[in-house]
């Protein structure tokens, strides 16, 4: 087989998949098509349409976007046979029915932003910062009938720094997963469709990690834990979803408040567990163990600021705490 004669399909939705997509593309692969989600409704009353990151980059290189509203659905499956692919690439998109990704000869092979078999799921980098790993990477490997379990094809790694956040990470796989991908594809080409599998095993005392959908309320902090794990649950959902807790003082009186980037330090807790102290420019609160220094924050309805400009306009930080 050589690179021409591969006739690729792709699917994504994200800004994450469109690394992937332009790499094929600036390496002339010769995509024949692209799937993505519909265009979402946005605006104040959701009369705008607003396409998917991957549907402006396809249009803008003159592909053929199919956005089905249902995968099984008969015109949309009748529509990509059509294009006659013989592989698919999906990076970033929904489950696949089998009708789907049993549809070329060459099969589906999926980029997922995690070392599989650990964290299979939705959100595999926000989970691998949150528990604090200090390595993550990508992986190629077949679709099948079960999620994120197919033969392993190809895995790269990524070192997470200890002061990293998510977004960090995010660019980091977004970028390697476009690479893995090119390489990916060079294994399929000589090996005429079906490349040696990837040895997967793992330690038989490993812990497996799973990296399920993340909610609003997967993202309140959790301050009966250590510091370091709540220092590590922040980045993990910085700069996005974010994660909040409620400020509350000692009338009652509560707002929501999302805390983007902490420090840790190694001062000793000096008040209850919850509560708020502060000197002139730095802010903590008191975890069980040590004091966790906020850095940046945003309460409802403000924008997002420093502690010292969060501080310039509080009176009294010791009446409030986090619940």
């Amino acid at each position: 087989m050589t690179k021409e004669d591969l006739r690729i399909v792709f699917m994504g939705t994200p800004e994450f998949a469109v690394e992937t997509l332009q790499a094929l593309v600036e390496n002339n692969y010769q995509v024949v098509a692209v799937v993505t989600q519909p265009d979402k409704p946005v605006g104040r009353h959701g009369s705008v349409l607003q396409p998917s990151a991957v549907k402006q980059y396809a249009l803008s290189r003159g592909l053929p976007v199919l956005q089905p509203e249902k995968m099984k659905d008969s015109n949309f499956i009748e529509q990509l046979k059509s294009y006659n692919a013989n592989l698919q690439v999906v990076v970033a998109f929904r489950m696949l029915p089998e009708v789907v990704w049993a549809m070329p000869q060459y099969g589906t092979f999926n980029v997922h932003a995690a070392l599989l078999p650990q964290y299979r799921g939705a959100a595999p980098i926000n989970w691998a910062v949150i528990n604090g790993e200090t390595k993550t990477g990508v992986t190629t490997f077949f679709l099948d009938h079960d999620i994120d379990t197919g033969r392993i094809i190809e895995q790269m790694s990524f070192d997470i720094p200890d002061d990293a956040d998510v977004e960090y990470v995010y660019n980091g796989l977004m970028h390697l997963g476009a690479k893995i991908c090119l390489s990916t594809l060079q294994k399929i080409v000589e090996s005429d469709g079906y490349p040696v599998a990837y040895d997967q095993s793992m330690p038989m005392e490993a812990e497996l990690h799973h990296a399920p959908k993340i909610f609003k309320e997967t993202c309140m902090i959790d301050w009966d834990k250590s510091y370091k794990q709540i220092y590590d649950f922040i980045r993990g959902l910085s700069p996005y979803p974010g994660a909040w807790t409620v400020m509350a003082d000692d009338d009652g009186h509560e707002v929501v408040m999302k805390i983007f980037k902490t420090r840790k330090t190694n001062l000793p807790s000096k008040g209850n567990v919850r509560q708020l102290i502060a000197d002139k420019r730095h802010l903590y609160v008191c975890c069980k163990d040590n004091l966790l220094e906020i850095e940046e924050l945003q309460l409802a309805g403000k924008k997002r600021m420093d502690a010292t400009a969060f501080l310039n306009g509080v009176k009294d930080i010791e009446k409030f705490s986090v619940r």
